[in-house]
């Protein structure tokens, strides 16, 4: 499930590509910044499927073992347990899931090498051994091996990590989020739930979180001249076209969201942008930010611009 963070970043992104472009035309980058946020609930589908046929992969390796030339006792004692997990079978009967694959044509079968690697890797490890061993497995013993494979094989496997960074540029910042949703719905789905359980959230209210998200991408360009001028003018000593592009960017968001977005505390937005700064600016970015949106700050509580409203948002 995506927060406020991730969706910020997202609008970062978006901006950075907006104002590196030569045509900027914002209702198509908005349009694109919608298909990158839908893309973490795409990827998730997508690797809640990889499970799936995982455990089909695991199923034909099975069948074929006694037809071998010479099978040793172990291919013809060999069984399929991932088929006979009851998160698996669930996913394989949940119309919200089936219908999710369909829409977004979910499907590793083009994938075999990927596959392949994946299940030897898996069958090599202690813990599918433990549980192949037993016949009946309880609810958490199934619950907990999906943990297993989803944490400790899928999102750890190098060639996994390659394919999803061809499918989608933005993979590394999408992962952890996308991983949070896989093993939540492990978690959450309970074996005498039925097949109408529901799947992860993209966020807790998409509604309202597409609004904020939307708003605050077009206010930051609709005011960018506006909100450039404010930042120069506690830069004397910097050139503009100095500043590295992500910081003016990130400066240029928290003062759309200072002033435009009254049920956000300032300390949550301060916060957040610097936060963001740490992972995709310069190490000295932190600091910098803070202390020009501190000034500017200054400015638009003088100017009578922020009016936040609601319980302990009055400042």
């Amino acid at each position: 499930m995506l927060n406020r963070r991730h969706l910020r970043i997202k609008a970062l992104q978006t901006l950075y590509a907006y104002y590196q472009a030569e045509a900027k035309d914002m209702r198509a980058f908005e349009k694109n910044l919608l298909t990158n946020i839908q893309k973490v609930n795409e990827f998730y589908v997508y690797l809640l499927q990889l499970g799936v046929e995982l455990a089909g992969f695991e199923e034909n390796d099975v069948k074929e073992k006694p037809t071998k030339h010479r099978p040793t006792q172990d291919d013809l004692s060999a069984r399929a347990v991932l088929a006979s997990n009851y998160f698996i079978q669930l996913l394989q009967e949940n119309t919200e899931f089936l219908g999710q694959v369909n829409k977004y044509k979910s499907s590793f079968s083009a994938e075999a090498v990927l596959l392949r690697e994946l299940y030897n890797k898996l069958k090599a490890t202690d813990e599918y051994k433990a549980y192949a061993a037993v016949v009946e497995h309880t609810e958490k013993e199934d619950q907990d091996f999906m943990l297993f494979v989803f944490k400790k094989v899928i999102f750890k496997l190098p060639l996994l990590e390659q394919h999803m960074e061809e499918l989608h540029i933005n993979w590394p910042v999408d992962v952890d989020a996308v991983e949070s949703m896989v093993i939540k719905t492990v978690k959450t789905f309970k074996k005498d739930g039925g097949h109408e359980q529901r799947l992860m959230e993209l966020t807790t209210s998409w509604v309202e979180d597409r609004d904020y998200i939307v708003e605050l991408f077009q206010k930051t360009i609709l005011n960018n001249d506006k909100y450039g001028e404010m930042i120069a003018s506690k830069t004397q000593n910097w050139d503009m076209d100095r500043l590295a592009m992500i910081d003016t960017i990130l400066m240029k968001m928290a003062i759309a969201e200072m002033i435009h977005f009254p049920s956000i505390p300032i300390k949550v937005t301060m916060n957040e942008y610097i936060d963001i700064s740490k992972e995709f600016s310069t190490p000295n970015s932190k600091t910098f930010i803070n202390g020009i949106l501190d000034k500017v700050l200054g400015d638009l509580k003088k100017d009578n611009m922020i009016r936040k409203t609601g319980r302990g948002l009055l400042e």
